[in-house]
């Protein structure tokens, strides 16, 4: 049986290796890993959590 998670990706605009890393699971969940610490944990978002965190962020809401 062939796997479809994705392999690990991080935006073509990162400069460097500290990075957060993400990917596609079979299920459509989306997985994300800091670049630094890849055996480190692993966040797992469904389809519409994803979706409510990257509209989020263009619309400014999340801010440190």
């Amino acid at each position: 049986m062939t796997s479809l998670t994705t392999s690990w990706k991080k935006s073509r605009r990162s400069a460097s290796e500290n990075c957060v890393e993400a990917r596609l699971t079979e299920t459509g969940d989306v997985q994300v890993r800091d670049s630094k610490d890849r055996t480190g944990p692993v966040l797992t978002f469904t389809p519409a959590e994803w979706d409510s965190f990257i509209s989020g962020a263009k619309d400014g809401e999340f801010s440190l």
